[in-house]
């Protein structure tokens, strides 16, 4: 008597797996060896590849039109254009591009400001290889990246803690007056600030003026030895 059971197809071997496409991350830094460090970095990484560098924003502009670039790492601080009216740019032309700014300079200063101005994270140079592929990853995966503590002062912020304004005394400035203060730190001159922030010297005066009263500095050349000072401990050259 014939079995009713009907035979099994053949099963095909498993096809070859594909791996996932590997993220392009465009890095923008003035310094040639921190850009190769983390391009050595990114490149070991099997998730990750360097889709491109560049020395300034307006080197990073073209690389950026030619397009296949997944994540910008970008400094704070550059010559030519200033780091938060490059995010701020960035933000117009590249609405849809993740931004994770890479900079030594104090998050309780810059992070909430770069943030507004359109990064999705901010790390400091400090944290470390390990962290800085954490930042990237999260990131990539649609988050906002901040460090636990500056988590911390978000939330107090939120939850109406003073936190922040009792740590830094510049939470009251505009994006713009804080960046006319950089520039006198630096030792720039009221025509060289306007120069190379497209302001008139007369805007530039109105904003140290500002400075002064926020700050609380009785004249210019205390706004100017406060700024050098300030520069000095931030370590952010010209």
């Amino acid at each position: 008597m014939k079995s009713s059971r009907q035979k099994s197809p053949p099963v095909a071997p498993p096809g070859p797996v594909t791996a996932a496409p590997r993220r392009r991350v465009l890095i923008v830094d003035d310094h040639p060896f921190m850009r190769a460090g983390v391009a050595q970095l990114i490149d070991r990484q099997p998730d990750l590849m360097v889709g491109g560098e560049a020395g300034n924003p307006a080197e990073a502009g073209p690389l950026l039109a030619r397009g296949g670039v997944d994540l910008l790492l970008t400094d704070m601080t550059m010559p030519g254009r200033s780091g938060l009216d490059f995010l701020k740019d960035l933000q117009a032309i590249h609405p849809n591009l993740p931004i994770l700014v890479l900079s030594m300079h104090d998050e309780m200063v810059y992070a909430e400001r770069a943030l507004r101005a359109g990064a999705r994270g901010y790390i400091m140079k400090e944290a470390g290889g390990e962290n800085l592929l954490a930042a990237i990853r999260q990131v990539l995966g649609g988050q906002v990246y901040v460090s636990a503590r500056m988590a911390t002062v978000f939330l107090g912020s939120f939850s109406g803690s003073k936190t922040r304004d009792a740590n830094s005394p510049f939470g009251k400035l505009t994006d713009r007056e804080f960046e006319v203060f950089q520039l006198i730190g630096q030792g720039r001159s009221t025509r060289e600030i306007a120069q190379q922030l497209g302001l008139s010297t007369k805007t530039v005066d109105v904003h140290r003026a500002n400075l002064k009263a926020k700050l609380d500095l009785k004249d210019t050349t205390a706004l100017v030895r406060h700024a050098v000072r300030w520069v000095e401990t931030q370590g952010a050259g010209p």
